[in-house]
């Protein structure tokens, strides 16, 4: 009885450090690799506390083998984009400019019924007043409404807000993206034109740089 307490208590104390090690995430938050991660590492736990016959060990070592496996891939996905796309995925547009995009809907399994439901949560009703839903990589629904729609209401003011569109990231952690830069009609000289404004010798000194259709930009140096 001793040792089942014992192990109990034991294994749970990893268990918690090892959660707490992987990052700050809500459960509802995590990335595909992080749950997979923590769904191992509980069925690797209860080994020892169900088989008396199997030591501590056999339950301690694979979990902190998972716990070590998980933080070299969080690290190196934040040093390659790649890795990071293929770990994690990357995000799907479901609705652009009020319309649904029928193909990204089939390719990510994601029904009417479940797309409507995500923007009642969010609060909104009418698809035509979306200007971008986006499917993050976390499984979340990111909406972005048209400057009207957007509370407080901005017709009930009496004016018109300007549609600015969706920040498309042009650096990303000291990477340029030149896909983006492509897709936004920009080059690499009006990028160096940004960047000598702000006095930045070189991307790699940006940690984000986001410009969006109107090519108002954001912008954060690296720390």
């Amino acid at each position: 009885m001793f040792r089942l307490i014992y192990s109990t208590v034991l294994m749970f104390t990893i268990i918690i450090v090892s959660i707490r090690l992987m990052g700050k995430r809500q459960l509802g938050e995590l990335e595909i690799n992080e749950l997979v991660v923590t769904v191992m590492i509980s069925e690797m736990a209860t080994i020892p506390i169900v088989d008396e016959s199997m030591g501590l060990m056999h339950g301690i070592v694979p979990v902190l083998t998972l716990l070590l496996f998980e933080l070299a891939i969080s690290f190196f996905s934040m040093k390659s984009v790649k890795l990071r796309k293929l770990v994690s995925g990357t995000p799907s547009i479901l609705v652009q400019n009020g319309k649904i995009v029928q193909s990204a809907m089939r390719k990510n399994r994601f029904t009417i019924d479940e797309l409507t439901e995500e923007l009642r949560i969010k609060g909104t009703m009418d698809i035509s007043t979306v200007k971008y839903a986006i499917l993050e990589t976390d499984g979340t629904l990111s909406v972005l409404l048209y400057g009207a729609h957007k509370p407080v209401t901005h017709q009930a003011m009496g004016f018109q807000p300007e549609d600015t569109g969706l920040p498309v990231l042009v650096i990303n952690d000291g990477r340029v993206i030149r896909q983006n830069l492509k897709l936004l009609g920009l080059n690499e000289g009006w990028l160096a034109g940004e960047l000598g404004r702000r006095n930045v010798k070189s991307p790699s000194d940006v940690f984000i740089l986001a410009v969006d259709e109107k090519h108002n930009v954001y912008f954060t140096g690296k720390e």
